[in-house]
């Protein structure tokens, strides 16, 4: 009996030693998991600030080449054209981000 009694006492040790660990374990993965949630959204908002950085590279663009237009009419003519088409580029962008967010 008494072989019985201390082979129940060690498997009570041990099924506290694993509930201890589990519950350790439990936190562990709690806390990853606020580290991931926390790294997506600085991922997210390092994607949004990439684009906002795109747009104002290409806001810079448009500006600098309306900076460049030569005196003649040609080239007046066709940096408006060019500009008519970036700005209609930039227009289409806008109407693919309104349909992704509907």
């Amino acid at each position: 009996m008494s072989s019985l009694a201390k082979q129940l006492t060690g498997v009570v040790a041990n099924t506290r030693k694993l509930l201890d660990l589990c519950g350790s374990l439990q936190a562990e993965n709690d806390m990853l998991k606020l580290e991931v949630q926390s790294l997506k959204v600085a991922v997210d908002t390092s994607i949004d600030k990439n684009k906002q950085l795109e747009e104002k590279v290409k806001a810079l663009t448009v500006a600098r080449s309306l900076d460049e237009v030569e005196v003649g009419e040609a080239g007046i003519n066709e940096k408006i054209l060019d500009t008519k088409q970036k700005i209609n580029d930039f227009v289409r962008e806008i109407d693919k981000c309104i349909e992704l967010l509907k």
